[in-house]
């Protein structure tokens, strides 16, 4: 009898028992890097019969070329390097992991927000090189509590910001996403707003979990970074199309803004060469995080267990459970089920 085949991209992430109970489970595993190219890639799914992903992009290409693929799992929460239509198209199910590192995250952006505000960074820097600083303006920091965040986005990681924030930290806590309503946001202690510059306007630290869809791309730009106050921070963990990074570059080099906290990029990974974002190295009221703020050893753990639940759904010909509430995925029919499902 035939070993099912998985393939797995994005191999620099290791996941140690992801790989072994694939391994145990009969699978055989090839293991690429986020760097194959779409060609190689698509002559390795050829004959795949699972396709595990978490950064690298899934073509139409790798899709239609896969006559055995029974899913495509994102071992990770965001799907727009995905090509859902072509896997729709072929009633090729895809899955993600939504829920492993809510809290996590959540509290990644605010250990960003506590480190701008309080100035670490820099003050580290001067410790390391002049062995103490004293208090003169430069190194004067900022209280979160009394203060204004303004959280873009509302869903499972907003939400455990606004708690740290609101209830961790008395600060005022408000809230722009046109898909959660008035009452659930108050339930959670965030304040509504319908106009994403009138809520700009008043914070001091802007944090954005949003997803990143057709909708979402470039949400922050150049008129959204005008918006702001100059002594307010922006804070991003979610996706780095989220803001036009060139006017968010070009504000931070104006002094619109106060600083800004970044564990994602548009084009990852960063480098002092010819990264479009080079100079941000240069800036000591940035704060640059390699897209690791779901990376603890708790959240892991929680990633392997679900992707594994997935990757054996799918290899045992059962459906595929979707936990995630993105209409992209939610509106599935073929080879999938949901918590509430039945099946």
């Amino acid at each position: 009898m035939r070993e099912p085949k998985v393939v797995r991209t994005d191999s620099e992430l290791e996941c140690p028992g992801i790989d072994q109970a694939l391994r145990e489970h009969g699978s055989e595993l090839v293991l690429l890097p986020e760097t194959v190219s779409e060609d190689e890639l698509a002559r390795e799914v050829r004959d795949a019969d699972l396709l595990l992903m978490c950064y690298t992009p899934i073509t139409a290409k790798v899709i239609n070329g896969a006559e055995r693929l029974k899913a495509v799992v994102k071992y990770g929460v965001g799907i727009d390097a995905i090509d859902i239509a072509a896997a729709r198209a072929r009633g090729v199910p895809v899955v993600n992991v939504p829920e492993y590192a809510e809290e996590t995250v959540a509290e990644g952006a605010f250990a960003l927000m506590i480190a701008l505000a309080k100035r670490l960074v820099p003050i580290h820097t001067a410790m390391q090189c002049e062995g103490w600083v004293w208090p003169v303006s430069q190194w004067r920091a900022s209280d979160i509590a009394g203060k204004t965040v303004g959280l873009v986005g509302t869903g499972r990681i907003g939400r455990s910001m606004a708690r740290m924030a609101g209830a961790g930290f008395r600060a005022r806590v408000l809230g722009y996403d046109p898909y959660v309503d008035g009452a659930t946001m108050k339930a959670n202690g965030i304040v509504k707003c319908d106009d994403l510059h009138d809520m700009l306007r008043q914070c001091d630290f802007v944090s954005l979990h949003m997803v990143l869809n057709h909708e979402t791309w470039h949400i922050i730009g150049a008129a959204e970074l005008a918006a702001m106050k100059p002594p307010a921070y922006l804070i991003n963990v979610s996706r780095g199309a989220l803001i036009d990074e060139a006017a968010l570059l070009s504000a931070l080099k104006a002094g619109q803004i106060a600083g800004a906290g970044l564990d994602v990029f548009s084009q990852e990974p960063l480098d002092r060469a010819r990264h479009p974002l080079r100079e941000l190295y240069e800036m000591d009221n940035v704060i640059l995080s390699p897209h690791l703020t779901f990376f603890t050893d708790e959240a892991m753990l929680r990633l392997e267990e679900d992707t594994l639940a997935r990757c054996f759904e799918a290899l045992e010909g059962k459906p595929v459970l979707v936990k995630s509430g993105d209409p992209r995925l939610t509106s599935q029919t073929a080879g999938v089920c949901f918590p509430d499902s039945s099946e």
